[in-house]
C-alpha cells in the first residue's frame, strides 16, 4: 500500500484524488496540506473531500508531516510546488507532480532535485493525452512538409495559465518531430469558457484533405486516476525524473 500526501487538498484535482485514492485498497492517505489562510484549515480532509472522516486534518505543514509517507502528489501552483520539492528533498520522497504554467527556471529546479530524488512531472496525467504525445511526432513525419499544423485548445473559465501546459507540450512534440535542426512555432488557440475540463484538438491540414486528432476529458477523475497510477508507479524509484511515458511502458 502506497503512503500518499496530497498537497492544496481542497483543490479540485486534489479532492479527486483523495476520494479516489480512499476507494482503492492500494492507497493510504496519511496527510493533507492547503494554504494557511484556507477555510477549511485544520478540517478533517476526508470530510472536506466528501469521502467520510478519515482522521486526517488539514495543515498548512508539510514538513511536519511528509515523514508518515512514500510519495507526495502535488497540484498546487508554481510557488508552492518549489517550495513542497524542497521539502521532499530534504526528507528523501517522491512527489508527482502535476501543476501547471511552469516557467523555465522552474523547470531547472526540478530536474536538478530529480538528481536526489525520483520525481514525476506531466503538464496532463490523462493516460490518453500522453498517447497522444506519443503518436502526434509519428504523423508529423508521415505526413512531411504540406501540412499546416494547428492546435486548439479548451477549459474551464477558472483555469489560469494560457495555453495549457498540455498543449505547450503537443507543440513541443510536434515541433521536434519536424527537426531541422530547429523548433518551430506551432499556433496554439485558447478557449476559456463555462466548465470546459479539457478538450485538446491536433489539426494536420493539407490540400483537400485534413486530419484532426482530438483529446477529450469528460471528467477530472481521467487526471486524478492517472496521478494515483504515477504515485503507485514512482513509489521505491530511483532518483530520476520520470514522465507519464515511463508509467505507459509499464503497463
Amino acid at each position: 500500500m502506497v503512503k500518499l500526501i496530497v498537497t492544496g487538498c481542497c483543490g479540485k484535482m486534489s479532492r479527486r484524488i483523495i476520494n479516489l485514492a480512499s476507494q482503492s485498497d492500494s492507497f493510504s492517505i496519511v496527510g493533507a496540506t492547503e494554504r494557511r489562510s484556507h477555510p477549511d484549515m485544520g478540517k478533517d480532509a476526508g470530510e472536506v473531500c466528501g469521502v467520510g472522516k478519515l482522521d486526517i486534518e488539514i495543515t498548512d505543514s508539510l514538513e511536519d508531516i511528509i515523514d508518515a509517507c512514500d510519495v507526495v502528489v502535488d497540484f498546487t501552483s508554481a510557488l508552492s510546488t518549489i517550495n513542497n520539492i524542497k521539502q521532499a528533498k530534504l526528507a528523501h520522497k517522491a512527489i508527482v507532480i502535476g501543476t501547471t504554467g511552469l516557467t523555465d527556471e522552474e523547470m531547472a529546479i526540478i530536474k536538478s532535485a530529480s538528481t536526489s530524488i525520483p520525481i514525476l512531472f506531466s503538464p496532463n496525467m490523462s493516460i490518453g493525452v500522453n498517447v497522444l504525445f506519443d503518436v502526434v511526432g509519428s504523423i508529423v513525419q508521415k505526413l512531411g512538409e504540406n501540412y499546416d499544423i494547428e492546435i486548439v485548445e479548451a477549459h474551464h473559465n477558472q483555469k489560469k495559465d494560457s495555453p495549457s501546459g498540455t498543449a505547450k507540450r503537443l507543440a513541443d512534440e510536434i515541433s521536434q518531430a519536424k527537426g531541422k535542426g530547429k523548433k518551430e512555432r506551432v499556433p496554439i488557440h485558447s478557449v476559456r469558457a463555462g466548465d470546459i475540463v479539457g478538450d485538446h484538438t491536433v489539426i494536420f491540414a493539407g490540400e483537400n484533405e485534413r486530419i484532426e486528432i482530438t483529446h477529450r476529458a469528460h471528467s477530472r477523475d481521467v487526471f486524478a486516476r492517472g496521478a494515483l497510477r504515477a504515485a503507485k508507479f514512482i513509489a521505491g524509484k530511483s532518483p530520476k525524473l520520470y514522465s507519464m511515458q515511463d508509467v505507459l511502458e509499464e503497463i
